[in-house]
């Protein structure tokens, strides 16, 4: 609503079918041929609500979607609008009724966050602010697409010295060796903090990025990426504490960045 793009939420239940989230062809008696009718995932901002009740043959129904911006149904493909960008939400996967997520699909959602619970001052405003109406009910748009579109070229142009590559790919390349890994970030994951360490960069007003940009993204952008070894896991091992033990164990670049303008 405030950037002025189409939005759709898809309630992801264990029933789901991957054609109720890509659209389907249905036959037309009067024209005799067969027509598309497209689903929910032709949208630019797309929610995934619960992701993880839905059986992984389904939740594979976006992967094209997400890495290729298009959608094939019986060798047809359908382009997505741009913008295009997936949410999605969650349940633990200790909840009765949810499915892990597969790797592929894992590896193309660029970050991770955590929300857990409001503190209590927090929560309180969350009573303040919704006792006569609800606060997105006041939201207005304040940019169009072209904008956007424009902003994602802009964020593109960011400068990041051959250094600060060379820490990325090593970071990356550390979890596929790290004892409790089975598997490692794939070079779409060092792409992904890549990406994101540009954007972090250019929301805080800067041409250019430097190590603590990546040290702050590390974990947000790789550690859903990492599947910890069996062995690992029983020990309650966790991605963040191999990423902080990564970290520490290569040394931070110190080029001086050089602005671009």
């Amino acid at each position: 609503k405030s950037v002025g793009l189409s939005f759709k939420r898809i309630q992801f239940t264990p029933d789901l079918l991957p054609t109720d989230v890509t659209g389907v062809s249905i036959y037309n008696q009067q024209s005799t041929h067969f027509e598309f009718r497209p689903g929910p995932i032709f949208a630019n901002v797309v929610l995934a609500d619960e992701i993880n009740r839905a059986t992984p043959k389904t939740q594979s129904a976006l992967l094209e979607a997400m890495e290729e911006r298009q959608v094939t149904v019986d060798g047809e493909s359908y382009p997505e609008p741009r913008p295009f960008i997936v949410l999605a939400t969650q349940n633990p996967i200790e909840y009765e009724g949810t499915f892990p997520l597969p790797e592929a699909q894992l590896d193309r959602f660029l970050v991770r966050v955590h929300l857990g619970y409001p503190d209590a001052r927090s929560e309180v405003n969350i009573l303040t602010n919704q006792q006569e109406v609800h606060p997105l009910e006041r939201i207005g748009q304040v940019v169009d697409t072209e904008e956007i579109l424009a902003a994602q070229q802009l964020v593109r142009q960011v400068y990041v010295d051959e250094k600060v590559k060379e820490y990325i790919v090593g970071i990356a390349r550390a979890t596929r060796n790290h004892a409790d890994v089975y598997l490692g970030a794939s070079p779409r994951g060092s792409l992904a903090l890549y990406h994101a360490v540009q954007a972090s960069a250019a929301a805080a007003g800067r041409d250019y990025v430097i190590p603590d940009d990546v040290k702050v993204l590390v974990e947000p952008t790789l550690g859903h990426r990492l599947i910890i070894s069996p062995s690992a896991r029983i020990k309650n091992v966790e991605a963040g504490s191999i990423l902080k033990e990564v970290l520490a164990g290569i040394k931070v670049p110190g080029a001086v960045p050089v602005a671009v303008r």
